[in-house]
């Protein structure tokens, strides 16, 4: 190994291309002969401060032209992806959301994805004596964690048929949503993925209510030609903070 451990501290493209061709850890390393005298101490090139200061000084590297240009457009491309462009002027996507899609019974619903916690598979559920209900399904583990688990199903008034009543039992899929303090988890029949829409495709909830449902709907949007119930994601969860605690 050479003696100087600065000598390589700093050097420009062409010098690099050098360094490549008289790298001394291929040569005389452990990547070559063996045969460099410094190995006895530092037992491997990696441990050598010629080699770590190579590695640095590659990063340390002025950029060029080419790369700034190919990084520039790239850079434009992903911005111009996330910006609408009118007439004339730049519309920002913030005037759009993201929501999750699932369906309980025939019912096809959305939550916000900023409550969303995660998706996972089914996991045994635990009831709790003289405190299991209709609403309040049981104890369940995720990952570890104790969380409530919540039949979103009848909080909501939807109809319940014999396949209705199994499938809370054993649901497709649970969806852990709310706060980090605060986590609820809703055993649901199916997700379809995450969607995200602008906000002029929401249309006010009915105004007259005939069904608990849509006393928590926060807005109607039309997703692949069916009606879905946005669901009021602050008014769901302050219901269950005084109907289960």
């Amino acid at each position: 190994m050479a003696n100087n451990p600065n000598k390589l501290s700093t050097f420009d493209d062409d010098q690099f291309d050098e360094l490549n061709f008289n790298d001394c850890w291929n040569q005389i390393g452990v990547m070559g002969d063996g045969s460099c005298g410094e190995l006895k101490t530092v037992i491997h090139c990696r441990n050598c401060n010629v080699y770590s200061a190579a590695g640095r000084s590659l990063l340390e590297r002025y950029a060029s032209s080419e790369y700034l240009e190919e990084w520039t457009n790239i850079l434009a491309e992903a911005s111009a992806d996330q910006m609408g462009v009118g007439e004339g002027t730049l519309v920002r996507n913030t005037d759009t959301l993201s929501v999750i899609i699932f369906r309980l019974g025939n019912e096809r619903l959305a939550l916000p994805v900023n409550i969303l916690q995660e998706v996972t598979h089914p996991q045994v559920i635990h009831s709790v004596p003289h405190r299991t209900n209709s609403i309040f399904v049981g104890l369940i583990n995720i990952r570890g964690e104790t969380l409530l688990c919540i039949s979103l199903r009848n909080l909501l008034g939807l109809e319940a048929t014999e396949t209705v009543k199994a499938s809370i039992i054993n649901p497709e899929r649970l969806i852990v949503a709310g706060q980090q303090d605060q986590k609820w988890v809703f055993p649901v029949d199916e997700i379809h993925g995450i969607y995200r829409f602008h906000l002029s495709e929401f249309k006010e909830a009915p105004v007259v209510i005939t069904k608990a449902s849509e006393a928590y709907t926060k807005g109607v949007v039309t997703w692949q030609d069916q009606r879905l119930n946005f669901l009021d994601s602050e008014l769901l969860f302050y219901t269950l903070n005084h109907k289960v605690f």
